[in-house]
């Protein structure tokens, strides 16, 4: 039987685990150090496994991206996008339009924090009056956990009411809903509106 010690292992091979279960951030500073530190060495060895490392230092997140063909396919299949329903679509849209008016802002915080009750607040402003707002509203406490649950919110100290509890919205939302999605949705979400009050 081989011994651990005749195996030797890569001393970013954590990091490989990590990163392939989802984004690694600035603020687990164990990993972060790690990943600074094998930057080079790690993007090499994941390209060789059809991975492409992007490292966002300025905002504090890395993530892993498929390496595609001419045809926009994955060289190899190692994660599955997953697709969003149409209200965790919408509350995601919401939470990056929080961030990009917060980094347009004069924050000195490196750290967008909000409230439950100002999210929900913000949801009923970026909703206005149309069919889907009831709903919605309803929903809202629910599809607040749920995308804590995806990774783009984190409790970030806990409250004795519901709605003061503090959430940190996290950066490499960014990766996921860029500017042009956030325009293309905006839009979307109009035509869907005027379509469900025509439609009932």
């Amino acid at each position: 039987m081989e011994r651990t010690a005749d195996y030797k292992i890569l001393p970013y091979a954590s990091l490989v685990a990590r990163l392939l279960k989802g984004p690694v951030e600035y603020l687990d500073k164990a990993a972060w150090e790690l990943l600074i530190q094998y930057e080079i060495q790690l993007g090499t060895f994941l390209l060789q496994l059809g991975l492409k490392l992007i490292l966002v230092k300025e905002d504090g997140y890395a993530y892993l991206e498929q390496v595609k063909d001419d045809g926009g396919d994955p060289l190899v299949s190692w994660m599955h996008r997953r697709a969003f329903t149409y209200d965790e679509s919408v509350l995601l849209v919401l939470l990056r339009g929080m961030m990009a008016d917060f980094e347009m802002g004069e924050s000195t915080s490196r750290e967008l924090i909000r409230k439950r009750r100002e999210i929900k607040e913000a949801a009923e402003d970026f909703f206005k009056e149309n069919a889907t707002r009831v709903r919605f509203i309803r929903e809202l406490d629910r599809l607040i956990d749920r995308v804590c649950e995806l990774g783009f919110l984190e409790k970030w100290e806990d409250a004795e009411l519901p709605d003061e509890q503090r959430f940190r919205i996290k950066k490499w939302i960014k990766h996921r809903v860029d500017s042009e999605v956030l325009d293309q949705f905006k839009q979307s979400l109009t035509a869907y509106a005027t379509d469900r009050i025509q439609h009932g």
